[in-house]
């Protein structure tokens, strides 16, 4: 039996239910491919998904991977030994945190040379995430008003930028340490949270893209323009249940609150990766941690406060 490096839950752990233990290395099917991990990244679907008791049957989070193809099972077409690849295993199974991966070829796509491991890992589930929600949620076109509550971390350091691309207006909301930086990735204004509440004033947007969620729904119905969409992609759980249920009540009349469950797409994940490749976007890496130190990261990361995304390096740098 061949072994490999994993970070396993195990939920008997203390204080982290994490741990980084041998075990058995996976061997794909006929329409899997094996993948080296090289770098992933953590979302917050990792450890909602922990807190909720929806564990990985390999008991391995991770779904944003990047790394190299090692083996194929025989109906694969698309991929063969030593691509490079960048995928998306949040509804295959997860798996990233580990030296190897198994994936079905529709996970994954092509790694361009220009993008490293580290930014290829750091984008999918974030990237995919904002594009959904400004695109196929909030209609984005030329011209409109967006604003970005919480343009900081993962996905909103994303938002930012793809607003900018469909030719938005971009306002970006924020912590004082991280104004300069949303202003950077392409935003108009950025509001200091710590300073001023963007629910008062005159201001209204075309499309409110809540990454964080501690703003009450009415008042942000109040600043939509007359056909003004809400969407909510992140928030805590309590949140996110709020937005469902209240959300759906609130949607009388031309204003709508949504919510985005984020869905795989390839041909998203292939337009999201070409943007980078042609330095449209580009993540923003907060830190990055070894493998063994994954639960430190995992931690990290459920603080709330990451300026962008959050990597964990199986292969060192």
């Amino acid at each position: 039996m061949e072994t490999m490096k994993a970070i396993v839950y195990d939920k008997k752990s203390f204080p982290d239910k994490l741990v980084y233990r041998e075990v058995e290395k996976p061997i794909p099917n006929d329409n899997e491919v094996l993948i080296k991990v090289h770098s992933v990244s953590l979302n917050a679907a990792d450890y909602r998904s922990m807190k909720m008791g929806l564990i990985p049957e390999r008991k391995i989070f991770g779904a944003d991977i990047a790394g190299k193809v090692e083996s194929i099972g025989k109906n694969i077409t698309l991929f063969k030994s030593g691509d490079a690849v960048t995928g998306d295993l949040g509804s295959y199974g997860f798996g990233g945190l580990a030296e190897y991966v198994t994936a079905p070829e529709k996970a994954v796509i092509l790694k361009p040379e220009k993008i490293s491991f580290e930014e290829a890992a750091s984008f999918p589930m974030a990237a995919l995430t904002a594009l959904q929600a400004l695109r196929n949620k909030g209609d984005i076109q030329k011209g409109k008003e967006v604003l970005i509550v919480g343009s900081s971390g993962g996905v909103g350091t994303f938002a930012v930028q793809l607003a900018r691309y469909f030719g938005a207006g971009v306002t970006g909301v924020c912590s004082t340490g991280n104004v300069s930086r949303t202003l950077s990735l392409g935003a108009d204004y950025a509001i200091d949270y710590t300073k001023e509440d963007f629910t008062k004033g005159d201001k209204r947007y075309d499309i409110i893209l809540a990454v964080n969620g501690n703003y009450p729904l009415l008042a942000c119905k109040r600043k939509l323009t007359q056909n003004g969409t809400y969407v909510m992609v992140g928030g805590s759980l309590s949140q996110i249940f709020k937005s469902i249920i209240f959300g759906r009540m609130l949607s009388v009349g031309s204003k709508k609150m949504k919510f985005l469950a984020a869905k795989p797409d390839k041909a998203d994940l292939e337009f999201l990766v070409k943007l980078m490749g042609d330095g449209i976007i580009k993540p923003v890496i907060d830190r990055s941690y070894p493998l063994e130190k994954a639960a430190e990261a995992m931690n990290y990361l459920k603080q709330g406060h990451a300026a962008g995304k959050v990597v964990v390096l199986v292969e060192p740098r």
